[in-house]
């Protein structure tokens, strides 16, 4: 079973990652294909996401979810909170019975580089330089860092607008990235959620087989 990843973050709250390396029918045997999908490795993605909220709550009700027009599935009773995530060959979600959530996975790529201007303030770049300079001097460590960086940013404020989940964000002007722990291949990251009345909010992050996993539980 490809669960590559899971941590129960409270009682109530738990977190999966899937690694996406069954046929369609290992899915549909348990997942019910709830809307028309033509591209068969989203059709995949679709599914797996789904199978991972019943292997983390197998009382999930799979076939109460509703989508809004911000492309954000629900349960209109809130009997869960929930978030999902795909990339590449890679499902996340995140699942609560008390906490609002939310959860995003990127494969680390120049992709988020190359569109840095457009979602993080000048601030936020001189912390990511500060970060960077720092663990090259201490550790020696080589530019794939740097896009490490950027891609965990991006995955930050990706994050932050699914635990949103009402749409009409602005990732530069709404969500803030005030500073970044990093030890290891975990990161923690204080934030500010600036929609409305300022909120500080944490996400936390992971990097493991060169994705970017981060989550937020409030």
């Amino acid at each position: 079973m490809p669960l590559v990843y899971q941590q129960n973050i409270n009682e109530s709250t738990k977190l999966a990652v899937w690694h996406i390396a069954e046929a369609e029918d290992f899915f549909l045997k348990k997942v019910p294909l709830q809307k028309e999908i033509t591209h068969p490795h989203k059709r995949l993605q679709h599914l797996a996401g789904r199978y991972l909220l019943t292997e983390l709550f197998d009382d999930f009700p799979l076939e109460l979810i509703e989508v809004a027009d911000t492309k954000k599935p629900f349960l209109p009773n809130e009997a869960y909170h929930f978030s999902i995530s795909h990339c590449g060959d890679y499902a996340a979600v995140i699942v609560s019975s008390v906490n609002r959530v939310g959860t995003d996975i990127e494969v680390v790529s120049e992709k988020a580089g190359r569109i840095r201007d457009k979602f993080l303030t000048s601030d936020e770049m001189e912390l990511i330089e500060e970060i960077f300079n720092t663990q090259r001097l201490m550790f020696n460590v080589q530019s794939i860092f740097y896009v490490q960086l950027i891609t965990l940013c991006w995955s930050i404020k990706e994050a932050m607008f699914k635990w949103y989940g009402l749409g009409k964000v602005d990732f530069k002007e709404h969500l803030i990235i005030d500073q970044i722990e990093v030890s290891s291949n975990e990161f923690v990251a204080h934030c500010i959620f600036k929609k409305g009345s300022a909120q500080k909010i944490f996400v936390n992050g992971l990097l493991f087989n060169a994705n970017i996993l981060t989550w937020i539980v409030t």
